[in-house]
Order: C-alpha cells, then sequence, then structure tokens
C-alpha cells in the first residue's frame, strides 16, 4: 500500500527497505495497522532510544512511520495517526567542527599519490561523492575553465537494486538540475595529466576504482575503508572528518572568502538556501574574526565615539536613550 504508491529515487528506496527491515518490522511485526495505537508507538521510541538509537534517528525514523500511517489514513484503513502526538526526544544541534586549510594540507599529504587529484577535485568543487565519481572528460571546459555536474552514480546493495546492478548511473545530479562550476587552472592541470594519464575517452570516468580507461564506478566503502581512515589516522588532525566534509568545508571556506550565500547555494546545488546558511561563521576563529571586525568599524574615527562622562559614569552617546 505505502511501498508501491511512492515514486521515489532508488536510492531512497533502498534507505527505506532497510529502515523498514531493520527498525519497524522487528517491533511491530504482524501487528494489524488499526491496532497500532500512540502507546504502541511511544513504546518503538522508548526502546529505540533504550537500544543505543541517537535522538536525532529516532526523530528522522519517526517521521517515515508518520509518512505510512498518514497515507493509511488518506486511504481509510486507519481512522487517525497514531504518530500524530508522539513524544519525541530532544536533538541538541552542536556545532560542526568545520577543516581549516592548514588541516587539509595535513590530511591531503597523507592521501595516496593516485587518489589526490580525487580529493584536490572535491575541496574545489564541494560535489557530492556521487557526482564526484561520475565526472568524465566530457564533462570539462577547458577552454572556459569549467565543470559542468550532469550525472550522478548511486551505490545500493544488489538485493535492492531494481537492475540487479550494485553501481546505477543516473542521467541527472540529486538536485535534478545539471550545474557549471568554475575551477581553477591549477585543478584544470591535475585533471588534464590524470585524463592523459590514463588515457581515458570522453565517457570514461575520471576517478574509476582500477587506474585504467573504461574502469567501473569507485565504491565509496572501498575508498573510506582503504584509503580515507588510513589517510585520516597517519594525519593526526585530534577530531574525525568524513569524505563528505570536505563538501562542507568547501562552502565554508567559500563564506569566509566573502561568497555571497546565493552563489554558494548555486554551486553546491542547494534547493534551499538555508540549507546553505549553515555553513556561515563555521570556520575555527570565525567569532573572534567577526568580533575584530565590529570593533575594527566602531573605532575607526573618532567621530561619533562613546566616551565615558566622568560626572555621571554613563556613556554620553548613550545618555538620555
Amino acid at each position: 500500500m505505502w511501498w508501491p504508491s511512492r515514486q521515489l529515487e532508488v536510492s531512497t528506496r533502498a534507505g527505506y527497505r532497510s529502515y523498514l527491515d531493520k527498525h519497524f518490522l522487528p517491533f511491530f511485526g504482524d501487528i494489524p495497522m488499526a491496532e497500532i495505537l500512540p502507546s504502541t508507538v511511544q513504546a518503538w521510541i522508548t526502546k529505540a532510544m533504550a537500544s543505543g538509537l541517537a535522538p536525532r534517528s529516532v526523530v528522522k525514523y519517526h517521521v517515515m512511520l508518520h509518512g505510512i500511517f498518514k497515507r493509511a489514513v488518506r486511504d481509510r484503513v486507519i481512522a487517525y495517526n497514531p504518530c500524530a502526538d508522539s513524544e519525541l526526544p530532544k536533538v541538541i544541534t552542536k556545532k560542526p567542527r568545520m577543516l581549516a586549510p592548514v588541516e587539509f594540507e595535513r590530511l591531503l599529504a597523507c592521501i595516496p599519490l593516485r587518489f589526490a587529484a580525487l580529493v584536490l577535485t572535491e575541496i574545489e568543487t564541494g560535489l557530492r561523492w556521487g557526482e564526484l565519481i561520475a565526472l568524465r572528460p566530457r564533462h570539462i571546459d577547458f577552454r572556459r575553465r569549467s565543470i559542468t555536474v550532469e550525472e550522478t552514480i548511486v551505490e545500493v546493495s544488489k538485493k535492492l537494486s531494481p537492475t540487479g546492478e550494485r553501481m546505477i548511473v543516473k542521467p541527472y545530479p540529486k538536485d535534478d538540475e545539471p550545474r557549471t562550476l568554475a575551477v581553477s587552472q591549477e585543478l584544470l592541470d591535475v585533471l588534464a595529466a590524470r585524463i592523459q594519464g590514463l588515457d581515458l575517452n570522453r565517457g570514461d570516468l575520471i576517478f574509476p576504482s582500477t587506474e585504467a580507461s573504461g574502469g567501473r564506478p569507485l565504491s565509496r566503502n572501498t575508498f573510506r575503508t582503504r584509503v580515507w581512515l588510513p589517510a585520516l589516522n597517519k594525519a593526526e588532525l585530534g577530531f574525525h572528518v568524513r569524505m563528505h566534509d570536505l563538501r562542507h568545508a568547501h562552502a565554508s571556506w567559500l563564506l569566509a572568502g566573502g561568497a555571497d550565500l546565493k552563489s554558494v547555494m548555486d554551486r553546491l546545488g542547494h534547493s534551499q538556501i538555508q540549507t546553505t546558511q549553515r555553513y556561515l561563521h563555521s570556520l575555527p576563529g570565525a567569532d573572534e574574526k567577526a568580533l575584530a571586525a565590529f570593533t575594527r568599524i566602531r573605532h575607526a574615527s573618532d567621530d561619533g565615539r562613546i566616551t565615558r562622562s566622568p560626572e555621571r559614569g554613563a556613556p554620553k552617546g548613550l545618555r538620555g536613550a
């Protein structure tokens, strides 16, 4: 009922299937939907928290559960949604630790040479993993110094794949619209050397799983376990960094350097500007720099400077305010 009626991307469908199998079916089992009460859902929340599931994950899975029952109400299978008044755990948002440029250089120095071009491309473009590994020579315009993002590769289990293949190429990125990014000549030189060195054709993957033309897509998990984590351990940064955090660093560096929100939003392929706003003032020391900027403006000249009245001990500029 709920499953076939949804229009879902392959990766989203695979994720939902995993959530159902791992988090919902073991608890709710064969209970008829009409017999699932608000107290039943609350019991699931309590058990999930007791098992160690993070509050943010509980809230995320509850959204999916709510959607299932919402469709059941719409189809008159049940009279009300038992998820409507659930008491959910409080989610505390922590300020992310953003990778600073000097830390990136330390990490890059520990990346094997074979994957250096991939990491350099990621930090300069902020592409999603699927967009990054889907890049081909035909996506690069060396004359205009740009890269066009028009494909993505999603990785799902063969059991849940509609084609039986683990890697599925989609002819459009996550936001459904191709986008073109300006890149530096330095990065173009790195990519040109790679294309020439591997003798890649226009339709070959630039970052395949094997160093050869016509190679298959690189697995995220393979890269993470065999390349990324060993490099991260070697770099000894003192905090955990995911490959995806390079995308966050890219956005943060752009904004710290003075780029406007709309440009960064378009570059990252965000559909909402609120998503991009998360990266404002996220670099280490950003708050101190903001205070220094305020101080410079405040004391730029003596005109209008607030001084303290010797008689009353109150700032003259604030008297009568």
